[in-house]
């Protein structure tokens, strides 16, 4: 089937979603090797960025049917019953020794969510060890933590059964013991479908669906799920880079969207927006990514631009670092600002192609000098002005 096939299938179940149609089946085809980037590019990821609560319940009805695809031994309304158990907000009783905290896979999510529900686990049970579940690169972030221990467990992109492969290794991760496992609705599990351990130990952040009736953000609401969870006082975003740099009079831009093209603000905004950054005379560090099409957009934008910056070729670790000692951030909506958030450096951060209001308010990021700039009409004049103006207030002074 070509992909084009795909899209249009995932497309039209979506758009069924969205206007309430509640459909019952998921079509197979959908789950064959050729969909994998529709099913989970379309239909997952535009059920889930729309931060709906009854979006939860299609997401839960219509994975379970792609898992029971893919692992016929189980039964659909088993796993959506499970899902409906776990995902109720409990408090977590006696004084656990070890807490299995899931990643999000996502980096900017693990500092936005993860890292706040680590922290609250570490608040309430200082005795307790905390086990942070999942790749080595997300892992990084909190590694300066000797308190934070690494369960390494990858999971890879691509189709369905690429996905779940994770599945036995997460059994075998949070196995050991008997300590609570700590879901911040990853795709891990499936956002909480997958039953990975006994599911009294089982703990979901429905990030989708919690405090569905406020447009708080998404660290605020991990924040608050802890408290009712944990108990103890509330927590937020932090980040342990195994050496912190102090600040230093230099901006660190990342112009990186994850291969999210709606992301970007059409051009030249990039290249205006690196001219404008050349005019504050502050140094530049300037994150090329993984390399590839990214690393190339983002040289020939400096190239254009006439000015001059150095480049991060690095791990997203060491770009953390270098966030983390500049005066401030400027980029996408991407990991960047969560860590600039965290680390109290001043940050602007530029919002493209968000499927709707709730994504943006659950998404922006949390701190006292943080500027969000919509990019909803994708004028790059009318969002390069909107730059310039939060800028001019953030470096006044400096």
């Amino acid at each position: 089937m070509r992909s084009t096939s795909c899209k249009e299938i995932a497309t039209a179940l979506l758009n069924r979603c969205l206007a309430g149609e509640n459909p019952r089946l998921l079509p197979r085809v959908l789950t064959e090797e050729p969909c994998g980037g529709a099913l989970f590019g379309i239909l997952a990821e535009g059920l889930a960025d729309r931060f709906e609560p009854a979006l939860c319940k299609v997401y839960a009805r219509l994975f379970a049917q792609a898992v029971a695809y893919a692992h016929p031994e189980m039964e659909p309304g088993d796993l959506v019953a499970r899902y409906e158990r776990v995902r109720r907000t409990r408090a977590i009783q006696g004084k656990p020794q070890r807490f299995f905290v899931l990643s999000r896979v996502t980096l900017g999510a693990d500092v936005a969510v993860t890292s706040v529900l680590m922290a609250a686990a570490r608040k309430r049970f200082p005795q307790a060890e905390i086990c942070f579940v999942g790749p080595h690169k997300n892992y990084e972030l909190f590694a300066g933590d000797k308190h934070i221990h690494h369960i390494p467990v990858d999971y890879r992109r691509g189709g369905l059964r690429d996905r779940l492969a994770v599945w036995s290794a997460l059994e075998s991760a949070v196995r050991d013991g008997d300590g609570p496992v700590i879901d911040p609705d990853t795709r891990l599990t499936q956002l909480g479908l997958l039953p990975i351990c006994d599911e009294d130990r089982h703990y979901l952040f429905e990030s989708r669906a919690y405090g569905s009736e406020s447009e708080g953000p998404l660290p605020e609401l991990a924040a608050a799920w802890a408290v009712e969870t944990f108990g103890g006082p509330p927590a937020r975003p932090f980040v342990a880079l195994p050496k912190r740099p102090a600040r230093a009079p230099y901006i660190a831009v990342s112009l990186g969207v994850g291969e999210n093209a709606a992301k970007r603000v059409a051009d030249p905004f990039e290249e205006e927006l690196l001219k404008l950054l050349a005019w504050t005379a502050l140094p530049i560090t300037l994150d090329r990514g993984a390399g590839g099409e990214e690393a190339e957009r983002v040289t020939g934008a400096l190239e254009r631009s006439g000015g001059k910056a150095t480049f991060w070729d690095g791990s997203f670790a060491g770009f953390a670092q270098i966030i983390a000692g500049s005066r401030l951030y400027v980029g996408y909506d991407s990991a960047g600002q969560h860590v600039a958030a965290a680390c109290g450096v001043p940050l602007i951060s530029i919002f493209a192609g968000f499927p709707s209001e709730r994504m943006l308010a659950r998404w922006r990021p949390v701190g006292a000098h943080s500027a969000v700039i919509r990019a909803d009409s994708n004028d790059p004049a009318e969002c390069l002005a909107r730059v310039k103006e939060a800028l001019s207030g953030m470096l006044e002074g400096k």
